[in-house]
């Protein structure tokens, strides 16, 4: 496969990616659809590792990536080599999207345990008695409703994503790296039929 061909491939891939990142990072903001207190939403939250990480960074490298797979300006060995750079930042946010995500998956959710406070109450847990693994705790957390559910799913969420978009981002540096090398085929192709 052409080296443009395989940008534009991967640019259109990593948009709905970003674009259900985004959402699913929003939606750990509001558990069950109910509108919380600023100090009530679980800390892992507030690193907007969906928005900015798998989110506005993945958006950068797709956009040039769609730039350098059709013709244009863009489609060239200096494009190319900018796609290499933003993808390299895209994979630096995937990756800091699923550390996040990791992190907010194991420390467990902020919730009223039923006397009105809201605390952490699976941080203290071993690796062994993890929350994760023994479903019969998640009943622990009175208020929001379904709020463990509501968090390992969206993390988990996020966590896909993420690794989803960095495996993408590096393919397309490697990609890249053949582009400004070998050249995107464009040229090739408009010789080939003259």
């Amino acid at each position: 496969m052409c080296t443009g061909k395989c940008s534009k491939v991967i640019g259109k891939l990593l948009f709905p990616l970003g674009i259900c990142a985004m959402v699913a990072n929003l939606l750990l903001y509001f558990p069950n659809g109910t509108i919380l207190e600023v100090e009530q939403i679980t800390d892992f939250v507030w690193f907007f590792h969906g928005i900015v990480g798998a989110g506005l960074l993945a958006f950068l490298p797709a956009f040039m990536m769609l730039g350098v797979g059709g013709e244009g300006c863009c489609a060239n060995r200096c494009g190319m080599f900018l796609s290499v750079m933003l993808s390299a930042l895209g994979a630096i946010g995937g990756a800091y999207c699923v550390v996040i995500s990791a992190m907010g998956l194991v420390r467990g959710p902020l919730c009223d345990t039923g006397d009105g406070e809201y605390t952490y109450p699976f941080r203290n847990e071993t690796e062994e008695d993890n929350y994760l693994f023994h479903q019969s705790t998640w009943s622990i957390c009175k208020a929001p409703e379904n709020i463990v559910l509501w968090n390992v799913t969206l993390f988990s969420i996020l966590l896909g994503i993420g690794a989803i978009e960095t495996v993408l981002c590096v393919i397309q540096v490697i990609n890249g790296l053949f582009g400004v090398i070998c050249g995107t085929c464009l040229r090739q192709r408009k010789t080939g039929v003259a």
